[in-house]
């Protein structure tokens, strides 16, 4: 951690603070469980829904996205949390990429930001809410984006997040509802992160896990905006704060699918594994297969540690895009280019029989 001007004494007062003391729950693992936030949602008025709305509430999608022109559609989003690490810096690096995947997500290229904080005053000096937003500006600068304003209000736990916007052209919008029977599922990075900031939170996690954790949480997916253009991708997603299984299970309710997913196929964080075969993980995991497990059915044989990852909330998880299985090369490809050197075909959709609901079926 560098030393600001100012002296060691500020140096000091960053390394006796522990952000994630202040946070009952830290990154997207925060989020209301699906099953609450349904319910709360239903009870919300739709209110106007103008024609050049493209995308708004009704699919869960990842961003709202308005028609401007022919030719240019506005992407925007918001996203906040608690902190999932100690680290100030690397807590607004995690958020503001976290905060900047749902532009990425449908498609969009970023253009600017606002910044959202929320900053418990009488417990943290400014040194280390500064550090925070200097670390969301890091991966803002990284996009290419400025952040051009924000609100900040006093609170009892650490919040920080953005308000992002961003363009698209309208026909190359990639709603999480227009995947098609018989697409392929390919998933950008390794399940497991919030099983390592359980572990993090508990004094387990080693220097080289958190090396792996920050890799992961501040690898921007702007790979999104490539794979957007590529012939034969219908649909994509972010695989955040419901898991993998509440993720997927939003694109089988939006083009009422049924989808099948090879356990033995998905990416994973080794030491994610290791914590989890070791009881590790989080209470969002519970919370997020409460929320799902009735649409999902789940092999007999399978390990309760599988079942810890699927459900497992992701802060700034990958890119899950559902394509025709003749775009699958040309996505793990994109995948690969950008850095993303885990991405992996997981499994495939497929319409529904007369009986069948839209769900999920794992297998081994």
């Amino acid at each position: 951690m560098p030393i600001h001007p100012g002296g060691f004494a500020v140096f000091i007062i960053m390394e006796q603070i522990a952000l994630t003391q202040f946070s009952h729950g830290g990154g997207c693992g925060c989020k209301i469980a699906p099953g609450l936030l349904a319910e709360i949602l239903a009870r919300a008025p739709q209110g106007i829904v103008p024609p050049e709305l493209l995308v708004g509430i009704e699919t869960s999608d990842d961003a709202a996205v308005y028609r401007l022109n022919d030719t240019q559609a506005l992407v925007a989003t918001t996203d906040f949390f608690t902190p999932i690490v100690d680290d100030p810096f690397d807590f607004g690096r995690i958020a503001a990429t976290n905060a900047l995947s749902d532009i990425y997500a449908m498609g969009g290229t970023p253009i600017m930001a606002l910044a959202l904080v929320g900053m418990p005053i009488d417990k943290l000096p400014p040194e280390v809410i500064g550090r925070v937003l200097e670390g969301g500006a890091s991966i803002c600068r990284e996009a290419g984006i400025p952040i051009a304003g924000g609100h900040s209000i006093d609170v009892l736990e650490p919040i920080y997040g953005l308000v992002g916007l961003g363009l698209i052209h309208p026909d190359r919008v990639r709603r999480n509802a227009d995947a098609r029977p018989g697409d392929v599922l390919v998933l950008g990075k390794p399940l497991g992160v919030g099983i390592l900031s359980a572990a993090l939170k508990k004094g387990l996690l080693d220097e080289t896990g958190y090396a792996q954790m920050l890799r992961h949480t501040t690898q921007l997916n702007r790979v999104g905006i490539e794979l957007a253009v590529l012939d034969g991708v219908h649909a994509m997603t972010d695989v955040t704060g419901f898991g993998l299984a509440g993720h997927l299970l939003e694109i089988c309710r939006g083009g009422k699918l049924r989808a099948r997913v090879h356990l033995d196929a998905l990416p994973t964080i080794d030491a994610a594994v290791a914590f989890a075969k070791d009881g590790i993980v989080t209470g969002a995991s519970a919370r997020n297969w409460n929320g799902c497990g009735s649409q999902v059915a789940w092999p007999s044989h399978a390990e309760p540690w599988q079942r810890a990852l699927v459900a497992d909330p992701q802060t700034s998880g990958g890119l899950l895009v559902s394509c025709r299985a003749e775009a699958v090369d040309a996505v793990l490809a994109a995948f690969v280019a950008a850095g993303f050197e885990q991405a992996s075909r997981i499994g495939t959709l497929h319409a529904l029989d007369t009986r069948a609901p839209p769900g999920i079926e794992f297998d081994t």
